[in-house]
């Protein structure tokens, strides 16, 4: 079945759970946070207050800027909170948001990612059997926790991992430790079945693992409206987040799979000199079609089910998800895909 969650996209965290019980209501498997302007970890014990059945999921939460104990206090508090509905999606974000905007030192982060990842279950392990904590990474050691800090066993200590990202080690990461793997939005169904997939299964085989032990979750394009107008208004905008994002050199392997590798460094020195008119332009109809679903309203959840059922676990819409707004279109689009 393909899951359909929802990507809160709220002005305020007085906004969740609202957002929450709407969701909830239109039958969304899951509630999605992300680490960009509110915390990722906060709105999600507020919606799992005001909901039963949703997965509430961090997609994604950046890793490096909190030590992973903190974070392990967070998933297991949020865990309990939810009766074991929490995902924990986690990211290594790029170079310059951890060194600029968090004041990270970066460096490796594949390797680093994998150390978060297994001195997280070592954590989760000490609080959930009483044992002592052990653990000896190559970036991380862990080894004090008394009673006084422990937070103790609970009903659902196996918290999934999801882990976001683009390269073949993290994909192969992912394969081999995690519960799931966040797509990047953008993506194309050839990258999906070339690289992507077929790296996840190298890093699952690698352990004796089934691929299918780690789930893809895709956010989706889309581009819509009730006319042409409308349509290519959205067109305009889903170029414009496109072309930011392949400007960034770390996403160049999507272009790359559809001989579009010329297009990142044009993107790129566009976006240093602040010429976002121009990036949008370098974004043709080829492109787009193939990084995004494009019809009217009534169309997009056939077409999101025909291009996603079968090739991912579940998806998103890189679309606002606004209590109140729209429920005719998004109880269509959960009921018709999932």
């Amino acid at each position: 079945m393909l899951k359909v969650d929802a990507p809160v996209v709220a002005t305020s965290i007085t906004d969740v759970a609202s957002a929450a019980e709407s969701a909830e209501g239109l039958g969304f498997s899951g509630l999605q946070t992300a680490e960009a302007a509110h915390d990722p970890y906060l709105p999600l014990m507020i919606a799992a207050e005001h909901s039963e059945k949703l997965e509430l999921m961090t997609a994604i939460a950046v890793a490096f800027p909190r030590s992973p104990m903190i974070t392990a206090y967070q998933a297991w508090d949020l865990q309990r909170y939810s009766n074991g509905r929490f995902v924990l999606g986690l990211g290594t974000q790029v170079k310059g948001h951890n060194e600029r905007r968090f004041s990270i030192e970066w460096g490796r982060p594949g390797p680093r990612m994998r150390d978060v990842i297994l001195s997280l279950r070592a954590i989760w392990d000490c609080w959930q059997t009483g044992g002592p904590l052990r653990y000896e990474g190559e970036f991380y050691r862990f080894s004090l926790m008394t009673p006084f800090f422990n937070p103790g066993p609970q009903q659902h200590p196996d918290i999934p991992i999801y882990v976001a990202g683009v390269n073949p080690y993290i994909c192969r990461l992912a394969g081999e430790l995690c519960d799931g793997f966040h797509i990047h939005p953008l993506h194309t169904v050839r990258y999906l079945e070339e690289r992507v997939k077929p790296l996840i299964a190298e890093g699952a085989a690698a352990v004796g693992r089934e691929p299918s032990a780690c789930a893809l979750a895709a956010p989706c394009f889309v581009v819509t409206g009730d006319d042409d107008e409308e349509i290519s208004n959205a067109a305009s905008m889903v170029r414009q987040q496109v072309a930011f994002y392949a400007s960034t050199p770390a996403y160049a392997a999507v272009l790359e799979t559809h001989g579009w590798g010329d297009i990142g460094p044009k993107l790129t020195e566009a976006s240093k000199r602040g010429q976002w008119g121009e990036m949008a332009n370098l974004i043709n109809d080829d492109i787009l079609a193939e990084v995004a679903v494009i019809g009217k309203r009534d169309q997009i959840a056939q077409l999101l089910k025909n291009k996603y059922d079968g090739l991912v676990d579940r998806i998103s819409l890189y679309l606002p998800f606004v209590p109140g707004t729209d429920h005719d279109w998004w109880q269509d689009i959960v009921s018709r895909v999932a």
